[in-house]
């Protein structure tokens, strides 16, 4: 896509009410409509319109319908990215995935803030702050993920979770708000037997 205006991070800006946003809005919402209505399983189609809307597609990108954005230009995906139905990303801040990332249905990631007083809010401020997915990272089904978070590699969230704060690599990590609730262990890999002998992966 062409160079777009970047929305301020981290500071109040104006962004309801706002001419210039509104239209580069309207243009990812004509977008993300033609995607909704494709065949779910038109593939090429799929890829033709992410490419055109997210700022950065890796190999292997999925994301099943419906899937809504802001601006979509503010999105980078890495490999191997898999998103269920019903992926909803505010993106007036960047929202950054790594590679193997997986994301259940249902799920919300939103940069945005509004402020606090309402005088400013009523005028329309806002606040965006990015997010940040490292790699390796499984999403649960229906986690809303706020404003400013990181998670870090390998991480799983578990499902329902509202991550409110950054959360570290290498742990598994669940609620409202979202907490750490142990690290991910070699125990882990014998959680479930194994339905053919030998190993799953190399």
């Amino acid at each position: 896509m062409d160079p777009k205006p970047k929305v301020p991070i981290g500071c109040f800006f104006r962004g309801c009410y706002n001419e210039e946003l509104e239209v580069e809005i309207k243009k990812a919402k004509d977008l993300c409509y033609r995607y909704n209505g494709l065949h779910p399983n038109d593939r090429e189609g799929q890829q033709e319109i992410l490419k055109e809307l997210l700022g950065k597609m890796g190999d292997q990108t999925t994301v099943m319908p419906p899937f809504w954005c802001d601006y979509g230009y503010q999105i980078t995906i890495g490999d191997f990215f898999y998103a269920n139905h019903n992926l909803i990303i505010q993106d007036g801040g960047t929202v950054c995935f790594g590679d193997h990332v997986f994301i259940g249905p249902n799920c919300c990631f939103t940069t945005a803030e509004h402020a606090i007083d309402p005088e400013m809010r009523k005028a329309g401020v806002e606040i965006a702050k990015p997010i940040k997915i490292g790699n390796n990272v499984w999403i649960g089904a229906g986690v809303t993920v706020l404003a400013g978070v990181e998670i870090g590699d390998n991480t799983v969230i578990g499902a329902g979770s509202v991550v409110t704060k950054s959360i570290p690599a290498n742990v598994v990590a669940v609620g409202v708000p979202c907490r750490v609730v142990r690290g991910i262990t070699e125990e882990d890999k014998r959680s479930y037997p194994v339905y053919q002998p030998g190993p799953l992966w190399d």
